[in-house]
């Protein structure tokens, strides 16, 4: 009797952590784009952000790929489709989405990736879907017309809505491909490792896409607005780099590793309403009285929708699980 409560300790505390590092994430991901936009304002292409941005993290994480060299041979196809989708898609999309619309617009279209990982439930996986994560879907469509006012002729640009739409699909790719190998035990590729040559990967593709030799490097050495504020760029692009990209994949993919893709997705929505505020506190973006009711519906959408995804089938006891993840944690958490 003794060892079951100890087992259930164990599963809430790993539970807990996994909470704390999916909270983390958001938040980290949710400054991404109040640090990006000035950056874009004062002379910066989108893509040569998010290609700074990649870049610079994966240049910290070298360290890490090195040591996990052997993923190359044993996880090619997760490394490059994290790398893609994960990283190169859901960045590129979103900061070319801020570059045409407000930022906490961005967010919530970004957002209906709950909705689409339903999609990906029912129709590939062909698993069923309940009433509930319909309803979950119809509700985050709602929010969605609210927050662009459909009523009003679409009054954000259209191209900037279909790249921030572009970037909730890229997401499902992230939350899918983070969750891999999480039920295989010893054999489970190393969440950092895989985070590490994502991010390579990603620098990679994106280098070809963002052509940095063409960036006005300039643009760096000099300072950015912030709603009337002067900030160094390279404080912004520190930001950027280490904390909005290295801390926010880290937590988040060992959250995703802890938790589930639906849970750490739930806990991921709050990035909308972080960054949404934050804009609004630091850009001067307000929202209407329709807009801002409409990103809450938005996410309870997505709440619902992720919260009634259908559980993937465990062979082994709950305990047991979160007990592996936590060692897993134990032996790589210090390199976060």
């Amino acid at each position: 009797m003794p060892v079951h409560t100890s087992q259930g300790s164990q599963g809430n505390h790993g539970r807990g952590v996994g909470l704390g590092l999916a909270l983390v994430s958001a938040v980290a991901f949710g400054g991404s784009g109040v640090a990006a936009k000035p950056l874009i304002e004062a002379g910066l292409d989108p893509l040569h952000v998010v290609w700074l941005r990649v870049a610079g993290a994966a240049l910290v994480m070298l360290p890490l790929a090195v040591r996990h060299r052997a993923l190359v041979k044993r996880r090619p196809a997760l490394l490059a489709g994290f790398g893609l989708l994960g990283v190169a898609g859901v960045q590129a999309c979103y900061f070319a989405a801020i570059s045409r619309v407000p930022v906490g617009v961005a967010l919530l279209v970004e957002y209906l990736a709950p909705a689409l990982v339903l999609g990906w439930v029912r129709f590939v996986q062909r698993r069923p879907v309940t009433r509930a994560a319909a309803l979950g879907v119809v509700l985050a469509a709602g929010g969605l017309a609210c927050v662009v006012e459909v009523w009003s002729g679409l009054g954000f640009d259209a191209l900037g809505l279909l790249l921030a739409l572009g970037a909730a699909c890229c997401q499902v790719g992230y939350f899918v491909l983070s969750d891999q190998g999480s039920d295989a035990g010893d054999e489970a590729p190393d969440p950092l490792g895989v985070i590490a040559y994502g991010l390579l990967v990603g620098t990679l593709v994106l280098t070809a896409v963002a052509r940095p030799w063409t960036m006005r490097w300039s643009v760096l050495g000099g300072s950015a607005d912030m709603d009337g504020t002067s900030v160094p760029a390279s404080l912004l692009l520190g930001w950027i780099v280490l904390v909005a990209t290295v801390v926010a994949y880290g937590t988040g993919v060992l959250s995703v590793r802890r938790l589930s893709p639906q849970v750490a997705g739930v806990v991921a929505c709050l990035e909308a309403v972080i960054a949404t505020v934050l804009a609004w506190v630091l850009l001067g973006e307000h929202l209407s009285a329709p807009q801002i009711a409409g990103g809450a519906v938005v996410l309870l959408g997505a709440f619902i929708a992720q919260s009634s995804a259908p559980a993937k089938p465990s062979q082994e006891p709950v305990a047991r699980g979160t007990s592996e993840a936590g060692r897993e944690l134990s032996a790589n958490g210090t390199a976060v």
